[in-house]
């Protein structure tokens, strides 16, 4: 009987958390090992399946890029990095687009699916949801001019499309998003997925936007856990190169929502129930990006 106490006491404490985010949206970027641990990939169903029936509208938009090399080095198609970013001739936007929208969502949506929820997979070219364009990237050089780096096929989210999202909200689908889009031209584009969740938050307004990761979350420089900054610490922290590598794109993205988002954040993956951990606990887990304007304090 005090197990089933507990248990009761547990589902008595979300209340508050599911009143405040009743109705909302809520975008989750999704990638990393919760995308390959098998119990990880069923928790995840099963979490973004409970926010929909407890009336919460979760919007999914996924990575690849593991399956994207392993697919590449298959066909024996050579890739190219720079500045962290793969560089995509034609052949190799036609493996991403068939790897990203082919086969990663919709092994997805079935997961979903077959847990009891109710996903569509989309692309950014499904009802013109996502338009691209180029992405310019530089290196400043000192003492010369800029370095251009071409990179093909990547793009970056010119603007969102978000009528087909909440048609298919309204009658309780999950929509399921592949990080795919396409420009003007008709020309097709992979943009990192970080960068898709973000501009999808942003222009539906989303209450959270969530980018689940690798990692416990932004460490300070004694790699303790950072569980709250605002978006004017988050750029102190990358000028003070508490933020560094992969980690700034991330990041870069949560500020960059937070405005419209009331909060962004990134979470632990690799920990099981996450979304429900930082959805509706005080504490929650992970990093969290707010408005704001405060001195940076280490939280401990």
């Amino acid at each position: 009987m005090a197990r089933y106490q507990h248990q009761a006491k547990s589902i008595i404490e979300t209340l508050p958390f599911i009143t405040d985010f009743y109705g909302k949206t809520i975008v989750i970027k999704y990638g990393g090992n919760a995308m390959i641990d098998e119990e990880l990939k069923r928790a995840f169903a099963l979490n973004v399946i409970l926010l929909k029936y407890i009336g919460l509208n979760p919007v999914i938009v996924h990575g690849g890029g593991p399956q994207i090399g392993n697919m590449l080095k298959a066909l024996n198609i050579e890739s190219h990095f720079r500045e962290g970013y793969r560089v995509t001739d034609d052949a190799t936007m036609d493996v991403v687009e068939m790897v990203l929208v082919g086969k990663v969502n919709k092994e997805i949506v079935n997961l979903i699916n077959l847990n009891g929820g109710n996903a569509v997979g989309l692309s950014g070219k499904d009802g013109m949801l996502i338009k691209a364009e180029p992405k310019e990237l530089s290196i400043e050089k000192k003492n010369a001019p800029p370095e251009i780096i071409d990179l093909g096929k990547v793009g970056e989210v010119k603007s969102v499309n978000t009528a087909l999202i909440r048609s298919l909200v309204a009658e309780n689908f999950i929509p399921v998003i592949a990080p795919v889009g396409v420009d003007e031209n008709g020309d097709t584009y992979n943009i990192n997925a970080d960068s898709v969740a973000g501009a999808v938050a942003a222009a539906l307004g989303a209450k959270r936007l969530y980018l689940l990761t690798d990692v416990a979350g932004l460490l300070d420089k004694d790699g303790r856990l950072i569980t709250s900054l605002t978006h004017k610490e988050a750029f102190e922290c990358i000028d003070s190169g508490i933020i560094t590598g992969g980690m700034i794109p991330k990041i870069k993205c949560c500020i960059e929502a937070v405005g419209v988002v009331e909060k962004a954040a990134i979470i632990d993956g690799r920990v099981e129930n996450c979304i429900l951990l930082e959805l509706f606990t005080k504490s929650g887990i992970g990093t969290e990006v707010i408005q704001g304007s405060e001195t940076y304090h280490d939280p401990y």
